[in-house]
């Protein structure tokens, strides 16, 4: 069993910045990888970066440059730095967790607005 717990969303202006953390319940070098997803308002959940028990990460194109993931293992945390933040960055962003099994959590709002 894996809880993934989200935090750091909120309300910033367009070409303002966020971090969003994901605190996992066990240690990092337990979970294959840890993504993070967005949700926009009656959109579909897709995928947004990942970081690998190895290290390796991968980002989707449209956050390429802007955002970075990153990992801290002392804290079993995962956070993401999202900077140039666009009015479609708005939504949920949620932490998906993959042992052999998928954990999410439940997710924290972001919304970019001036």
């Amino acid at each position: 069993q894996v809880q993934l717990v989200e935090s750091g969303g909120g309300l910033v202006q367009p070409g303002g910045s966020l971090r969003l953390s994901c605190v996992a319940s066990r240690s990092l070098f337990s979970i294959n990888y840890i993504d993070w997803y967005h949700q926009a308002p009656g959109e579909e959940r897709e995928f947004v970066a990942r970081i690998r028990a190895n290290g390796a990460i991968n980002y989707s194109d449209s956050v390429k440059g802007r955002f970075t993931i990153s990992k801290d293992f002392n804290a079993n945390t995962v956070y993401l730095r999202m900077n140039s933040l666009k009015s479609e960055d708005t939504g949920v962003y949620y932490c998906h967790g993959f042992t052999g099994i998928d954990y999410w959590g439940k997710g924290t709002l972001v919304t970019v607005s001036s």
